[in-house]
This record gives structure tokens, sequence and C-alpha cells, in this order.
């Protein structure tokens, strides 16, 4: 009912930026939070942060706050994360998701998005 598609990932140096891209298609009227997250080799899927439908409401995770900074745009159904101060801990395929209903933050947070995109890799080398 929902496809994400994300855009943006690539090859950089540390300290780097680049910015990430989520777009929605589809019910996109039933989606009030999205969220982004990554997952890096041999590791579990690690939450990065969210933002609300009004954009008022942003979270991150301790090890890319600072750094990086959710923003969306309801114009264009699309989410985006964008990545400074890149670091080689930050290599990981990164996702995006997104959820509705009243207990859509709680649900994004724990990583149980209603849709997912396909995920676009991001390195950054030393």
């Amino acid at each position: 009912q929902v496809q994400l598609v994300e855009s943006g990932g690539g090859l950089v140096q540390s300290g780097g930026s680049l910015r990430l891209s989520c777009a929605a298609s589809g019910r996109t009227f039933s989606i009030y939070a999205m969220g982004w997250f990554r997952q890096a080799p041999g590791k579990e899927r690690e939450f990065v942060g969210y933002i609300s439908w009004s954009g008022s409401i942003t979270n991150y995770a301790d090890s890319v706050k600072g750094r990086f900074i959710i923003s969306r745009d309801n114009a264009k159904n699309t989410v985006y994360l964008q990545m400074n101060s890149l670091k080689p801990e930050d290599t990981a395929v990164y996702y995006c998701a997104a959820t509705g209903g009243v207990d859509r933050l709680v649900r994004l947070v724990r990583g149980e998005g209603d849709y997912w995109g396909q995920g676009t890799q991001v390195t950054v080398s030393s």
C-alpha cells in the first residue's frame, strides 16, 4: 500500500557529508511518522532517528546526535537524512521506515515499521 525508496547513498571520506532521501508513494495519507535505521555487517539493525508528520518532534540515537539531521517535505512525500561529520563506524546499509496510528512513534523507535525501503549503502572510508 505504501512504497518507500531510498537514494543518496555512496562512498565518502571521514568528515564528509551525504544526504539520503526517502520518497513515499501509495497511501501516504496514512503515514504520520518516518524514521531511519541502519545495519552494519554482522550487527543488528540500529535505530538512527525519526521525525513526526509535522516535523515538530525528532529523536536521534546518541551515536549520531549533533551530526545527523532528519527533515521532511510532506508536499513531496519525502524524508531526508542529512549526515555530517561522517565516521567509518557510520558505514552501513541505511533503511527508511514509516508508521501510522496513535502508537506510531513507539513502534517506529522499536523498529516495528509498517513499511520499509530497500536500503541504500553508505560507506565511509578512513
